[in-house]
């Protein structure tokens, strides 16, 4: 779910859809892992902007549990693999305002406008709010995980890139499959938003 809900974080921030579909099948890669020289101008991507302060309020359900969704852009930053990445926090919570799952996301843009996820310190927790797991935390460097890409510069139809990577523990794939179509937000109506297909293995 995670992956999945920043996709649609990325675009509620701008303003922008990316309706995300399930699939059980997608192309190859094309996304490289970055080298820290990549990261030194970084530039701001519209899709995925990492602007302290940005703060974006998701509504949804998951397995019929409707959840209300934080995600914060903080103005701490953490050195990843020689890359200064931002801090964004993640904090769903239940109806009653229960907590399920809080996150901390790294993220870089580099130079292209490409932003690349280095990884997550996440916790689920149970409906009375107790930790109940820390599975799916990872970050680039460790136990063999790598940098994904979350968010391409010039999104285009037919693009394909793995999110995150972590053998048998985060290992998420997305492919841009179209741009047109409308969807209605509380903001207003939008048209020609992209969309997105996903696949998640954890």
């Amino acid at each position: 779910m995670k992956t999945l809900i920043a996709l649609v974080v990325a675009a509620a921030a701008t303003a922008i859809a990316l309706p995300v579909a399930a699939s059980t099948s997608s192309p190859a890669s094309t996304a490289a892992t970055p080298a820290p020289a990549d990261f030194s101008h970084p530039r701001q991507n519209p899709y995925f902007p990492l602007r302290p302060g940005t703060t974006t309020i998701l509504r949804g359900t998951d397995d019929g549990t409707r959840l209300r969704e934080r995600v914060h852009v903080t103005g701490r930053t953490k050195m990843i693999q020689g890359v200064r990445t931002r801090v964004v926090t993640d904090v769903v919570r239940r109806t009653n305002g229960v907590l399920a799952e809080a996150t901390s996301d790294w993220y870089a843009a580099d130079s292209s406008g490409n932003v690349w996820y280095f990884g997550e310190a996440t916790a689920t927790y149970d409906e009375h709010g107790h930790l109940e797991s820390r599975e799916g935390s990872w970050r680039a460097g460790l136990h063999g995980a790598v940098p994904g890409m979350i968010m391409p510069a010039h999104p285009h139809a037919g693009q394909a890139f793995r999110q995150e990577f972590h053998r048998g523990h985060a290992e998420d794939q997305a492919w841009i499959v179209g741009r047109s179509g409308s969807t209605k937000t509380p903001l207003r109506r939008f048209h020609q938003i992209g969309r997105a297909s996903c696949r998640e293995r954890v």
